[in-house]
């Protein structure tokens, strides 16, 4: 009988931080702690909220009955680290220096790593990261961008989109190191990675908004004008980035984030609701397309996931324009909190070899 491990996984975000431990792949206990804006904007800098979510989170275990010196390993959720190929990292103490400096900016997962360590080394665990956005596994030729002064970049959801490739594998009774997926994560921000044997090897940088565009973000622009726009005198930088990512996609046309809210709209009769989500399916559709060029149409199954991967109807318009490139398998939601836990246990279970963060993508 193989060996039960109990694996604390953290995950934190802006004004929460989501916590559940496992039993391997079953969850015995999960909380989503709430931050109010007060307790938040006590601090200057995300990590100087170190403590203070770190005490929150080990008083929920205790009222949970949860006790640290069982557990086995613990997981946080990968933060805005340097580029690194994708799998589960030791959390070490070069990763730490840079989470607590933002090397790639502030972000409130750049805790995860930093609580997952002190918790682990309290008890003498290990603690691990597994597939931050920062993941970059492209093929050199994705980074040439027709500026030399600009490369592209690989930053996108990376956790979920491997996640769900590895179970795409299983259910196909194979492993995800033998296929090949194109892979769509629809959520606040969308992104498509094509996956070559394990590797994402193409990929936009969704954090900046490019690729298709979705319920906040406005994917990419015609260069032209948005450079007369940044130079009108209208806007602020920041300004045009919120444009860009905030304010971009369903919220810019339609004044929502919801699709759910979109699709009444368009039951009811508006046009412009009906235009603007077809719109973005149809360019997920598109960049769908482009991913199955990368992969030579070599493509084992396009992966649909996300929380928009709930709407039939979406999913729908998707799989009407690309099932002509392979079978379409749809994932709704998005599970970080397994996923993380899943990471943990290929490398406990010796599955998979624990990486040292230290390999870095040299952009030029």
């Amino acid at each position: 009988m193989n060996r039960v491990f109990k694996i604390l996984t953290i995950n934190p975000g802006s004004t929460s931080t989501k916590i559940a431990v496992f039993d391997n792949e079953d969850l015995v206990f999960e909380k989503t702690l709430r931050h109010s804006s007060e307790e938040i904007g006590k601090y200057d800098k995300i990590s100087d909220q170190f403590e203070f979510r770190k005490t929150v989170i080990e008083d929920a275990l205790t009222e949970g009955g949860i006790k640290t010196s069982d557990l086995d390993a613990v997981v946080g959720r990968g933060g805005l680290l340097k580029p690194i190929e994708g799998g589960t990292y030791v959390v070490n103490e070069a990763m730490i220096d840079d989470l607590r400096v933002g090397v790639l900016g502030e972000h409130a997962s750049n805790l995860g790593g930093i609580i997952a360590k002190e918790i682990g080394d309290a008890v003498n665990i290990p603690s691990y990261i597994v597939d931050p956005v920062v993941v970059d596994e492209m093929d050199d030729v994705a980074r040439v961008s027709g500026i030399e002064d600009i490369d592209r970049k690989s930053i996108f959801h990376a956790l979920n989109q491997k996640a769900t490739a590895r179970r795409a594998a299983k259910e196909l009774e194979k492993e995800y190191f033998d296929c090949n997926f194109i892979v769509a994560h629809m959520g606040g921000g969308i992104s498509v990675g094509a996956h070559e044997k394990g590797r994402v090897i193409d990929v936009a940088n969704a954090l900046d908004g490019e690729g298709p565009f979705s319920p906040e973000r406005s994917g990419g622009l015609p260069v032209g004008d948005l450079v007369k726009m940044c130079f009108s005198g209208k806007y602020t930088q920041d300004e045009i980035k919120k444009k860009i990512k905030g304010n971009g996609g369903l919220v810019g046309y339609l004044n929502t984030n919801d699709g759910r809210e979109v699709e009444s709209r368009i039951e009811a009769g508006d046009e412009k609701a009906k235009l603007v989500y077809e719109a973005m399916a149809y360019q997920v559709s598109k960049e769908i397309g482009s991913c199955a060029s990368v992969l030579k149409g070599n493509v084992d199954a396009i992966l649909l996931t996300g929380g928009i991967a709930y709407s039939k109807m979406f999913t729908g318009m998707i799989e009407e324009r690309v099932n002509f490139i392979s079978d379409v398998k749809i994932y709704p939601g998005e599970d970080e909190m397994i996923a993380l836990a899943q990471g943990g246990l290929r490398v406990l279970n010796k599955e998979e070899e624990p990486k040292n963060y230290g390999y870095e993508v040299q952009y030029s």
